[in-house]
């Protein structure tokens, strides 16, 4: 009868940025400030939608669903990614190392699904404006936002239960965790596959579709002040999204071969730090109705 060899893990180490000795001070200081900015920021955009009676539309709705999404998907890594920056190499429980991947995943893929939720909504907006109130009602909306976290809720589920000493990244992800395996992972390769292909794929092409149709209906838009002011709307949507999908899609969806400690390093950053920030960025500098509020409710509260 063949034995085989089970090794109970209690304790995960990440490697993170060590190789980078020389530089994890001013990395810190560059994370720390993104961080706070992208915190602030999303909180920012949070608050203005809340108070401000002319940003209680379903666009805005979404938005700041979006911006609440994304400061806990910060939380969930950044802080204790800064922390391993300036202290000693810090071991994480196989608990805690599942509940931030558990949380991260769910997250994640909300965010990607509320993306998606905001091109609907532009779509109805410029190809039905009639119906638009009718159409994407509260109820609706509340319903569209639940939906988002409900696929998210789903698809970690499938992930983490198929999935799990010294971790390669700077944070619990699926594929450095799938890597410390010691048994084939092949199956769980292609359940991880599977599934990153439905959260990327899905949203991705009905983005495009939506796209498709809402440029259609913008190229007959007679007046070139129309025109202008859906396609900027439009424009700042298509930056967030490209930078969300296109990050997923090659930290997900490329073949194993192709697989470097560095790149993934990069990517992780620019999935988990960079994309967020550009949420209050191309949202706020960018959008003249938000930075009209953020002015009326500066000038409430200094008079």
């Amino acid at each position: 009868m063949q034995r085989k060899n089970f090794t109970e893990v209690a304790k995960f180490v990440f490697l993170g940025f060590s190789r980078f000795y020389k530089h994890q001070i001013t990395l810190f200081v560059v994370f720390l400030i993104m961080y706070t900015l992208t915190v602030a920021g999303n909180a920012i955009i949070v608050t203005i939608i809340h108070f401000d009676r002319h940003l209680h539309t379903p666009m805005y709705f979404f938005l700041s669903m979006l911006a609440s999404s994304e400061r806990v998907y910060t939380l969930v890594i950044i802080p204790q990614m800064l922390s391993s920056l300036v202290a000693e190499t810090q071991p994480i429980s196989l608990a805690g190392c599942t509940t931030q991947l558990f949380f991260f995943v769910t997250l994640a893929i909300n965010n990607y699904f509320l993306l998606t939720v905001m091109v609907y909504d532009r779509y109805v907006a410029i190809c039905n404006p009639p119906r638009y109130m009718v159409i994407m009602s509260t109820r609706v909306c509340v319903q569209l936002v639940c939906g988002a976290f409900s696929i998210g809720l789903a698809m970690v589920t499938v992930q983490v239960t198929s999935i799990f000493t010294v971790v390669g990244h700077f944070f619990c992800d699926i594929l450095p965790a799938m890597k410390l395996s010691c048994i084939n992972t092949t199956v769980n390769e292609i359940i991880n596959f599977v599934v990153s292909l439905f959260v990327i794929l899905v949203p991705m092409g009905l983005v495009f579709i939506s796209y498709v149709l809402i440029i259609s209906t913008i190229l007959k838009i007679a007046s070139t002040e129309g025109w202008k002011k859906t396609f900027v709307t439009c424009a700042s949507h298509l930056t967030v999204v490209i930078v969300h999908y296109g990050c997923a899609s090659i930290a997900y969806l490329k073949p194993k071969s192709e697989n470097s400690t560095e790149q993934d390093l990069l990517l992780s950053v620019t999935y988990t730090i960079i994309a967020p920030l550009l949420n209050p960025v191309v949202y706020s500098l960018r959008n003249k109705e938000v930075k009209d509020a953020l002015c009326r409710g500066m000038g409430r509260n200094i008079s």
